[in-house]
């Protein structure tokens, strides 16, 4: 089915009454971010714009998500910007950025995508959080009008200073202006909803409103907002100046080694973060709705191909924006859809008052929008279910914070496979007693799958059973007993007589017949076997 036909069922009136208020939300969110990327890559600003609106129009039309949002990723910026370098010129980076997509557009057609089945929940759930954090602890220089950029642990623009050091210079060089402008937003952010008749206008775009009027306002004043202080998009005054601002790739190096180079880190990264991203926006969907993985590969690979084509910058899944599409109480695509249309609209019509609203009242929105991701009751909430799902949750928020997405979800993996494994080696069998006349029999159920992991726990028990005993194994529920552990039961069986013990075997392959296989995958046949 066509894109545009399938599509045109999500912009009926009832979802166009949750949809169209959260577009604009999303719009709001997404334009300063676009060119905060852009700015950070090395880019022209109009590359991160001209991302939006793919992100938002195509790939949206494209994905089989309804809520996520796509659009110029943040943790992309280093590998665009040394890639850019790398090669020499922006065009040659456009030209490894068509051959990403190309790559992953393979990679959807291959199913790749079930990749997102394997993260552990407990590091998806530390992901949200961290870049909750992340994201407030970005925005704190923009809301108290310092403009200054920084993320995670990346060296920050004006000299070494961390993240840390980096808000305690944005404190010793506060605008009063822009500290009152996003002290206002943030009352209105939490107080709005909770007045009634009125909170049908969505609380950020009011936010921007008194931006804009207070920006008027102190004009003249000592509360004056500085220009650095405002978001700047550039300004169009015909068509040849909109399309004197594509770039198209530089074909001619497509033997170049390193342009391979840089297209495949970019297929792998930003496949990784999309996959992420939209596990996560899966998990905060109201309607609990599950998205297909490889669908979105497609999608993701037809956004960055364009992007190439046409000079744009790569693309992602975004969870800050998709997060925010959620939060406003958007209910289908069409949300992202339409915010890609009013990142076009604003460019080619109302470029002068976009450029009249404050960073500092858009911090808050974000600020309000990372405080929800990372919000108390998340951490109470994994406490609750043990440290095999705090210490790998909390890891990841910590690992993400002070690295970058990726190496953050790494270690956080690490960690939560080690919790996986270390519950599975514990957990190999259930352990009953039973009595059969005046003796009492102990009953070993070994569990679905036997894997060599487990082979440690069940010798230590099988090797403290006490003497003179009745011993039953069965395997009657393992769909899967590795050979290691088929070697230490029958070894088990087979010297129990000098402690007295009486094995009965139920449904356990013999060890004799092991070799005779290739693979032991699937436990055979049932057999009975007594002693």
């Amino acid at each position: 089915m066509p894109a545009s036909k399938g599509v045109g069922k999500y912009f009926s009136a009832q979802n166009l009454k949750k949809d169209l208020p959260a577009s604009l939300v999303v719009f709001l969110v997404a334009l300063p971010l676009c060119l905060g990327i852009a700015l950070a890559s090395g880019a022209p600003l109009f590359a991160g714009l001209l991302t939006g609106i793919i992100g938002g129009i195509v790939v949206a039309a494209i994905s089989g998500s309804q809520l996520s949002v796509s659009g110029p990723a943040a943790g992309l910026t280093v590998i665009v910007f040394t890639s850019i370098a790398q090669l020499g010129g922006y065009e040659i980076f456009l030209l490894a950025l068509v051959i990403a997509g190309v790559l992953q557009v393979a990679l959807g057609f291959l199913k790749a995508g079930t990749i997102a089945n394997f993260f552990p929940s407990s590091v998806i759930e530390g992901m949200l959080a961290a870049i909750g954090i992340i994201l407030i602890m970005k925005q704190i220089p923009y809301a108290l009008g310092y403009n200054a950029d920084f993320e995670g642990s990346e060296t920050f623009q004006s000299g070494g200073s961390n993240t840390f050091s980096a808000i305690s210079d944005a404190l010793s060089m506060i605008t009063p202006g822009a500290v009152v402008i996003s002290v206002l937003s943030l009352l209105v952010l939490i107080y709005w909803n909770k007045i009634k008749k009125v909170n049908v206008v969505p609380a950020p775009l009011v936010v921007v409103i008194i931006g804009i009027v207070l920006n008027m306002v102190f004009k003249g004043t000592t509360f004056e907002i500085d220009t650095v202080h405002l978001v700047q998009v550039p300004v169009v005054n015909s068509f040849s100046e909109f399309t004197g601002l594509f770039m198209t790739p530089d074909f001619s190096q497509i033997a170049n080694p390193t342009v391979w180079t840089v297209a495949f880190t970019i297929a792998i990264v930003a496949s990784l973060e999309s996959l992420l991203s939209l596990e996560a926006v899966d998990k905060i969907d109201p309607y609990k709705r599950v998205s297909p993985t490889n669908r979105e590969l497609v999608a993701q690979g037809t956004g960055n191909l364009i992007c190439g084509l046409i000079g744009g910058l790569p693309l992602t899944a975004v969870i800050v924006r998709s997060s925010a599409n959620v939060n406003s109480g958007g209910k289908t695509k069409a949300s992202s859809m339409l915010h890609g249309i009013w990142l076009l609209a604003s460019l080619l019509l109302i470029p002068g008052l976009i450029n009249s609203i404050p960073l500092s009242c858009l911090a808050a929105v974000l600020i309000f929008t990372g405080a929800k991701l990372a919000k108390f009751a998340l951490f109470k909430k994994m406490w609750r279910e043990g440290k095999g799902q705090f210490i790998p949750f909390i890891v990841t928020i910590l690992a993400v914070v002070f690295t970058d997405l990726l190496k953050g979800v790494a270690i956080g993996m690490v960690i939560g496979v080690f919790y996986i494994l270390r519950n599975n080696m514990r957990n190999p069998y259930f352990y009953t007693i039973s009595s059969k006349g005046d003796k009492e029999v102990i009953r070993i159920t070994l569990s679905e799958e036997v894997s060599f992991l487990n082979k440690a726990a069940i010798s230590y028990t099988l090797n403290n059973l006490p003497p003179e005993s009745d011993v039953v194994i069965d395997g009657t529920n393992s769909k899967y007993i590795d050979p290691d552990v088929l070697e230490v039961i029958h070894n088990f069986k087979h010297n129990a007589y000098s402690r007295a013990i009486i094995v009965k075997l139920e449904n356990i392959k013999h060890r004799y017949d092991v070799p005779q296989l290739k693979e032991m995958i699937y436990k055979p046949e049932k057999v009975h076997e007594n002693v």
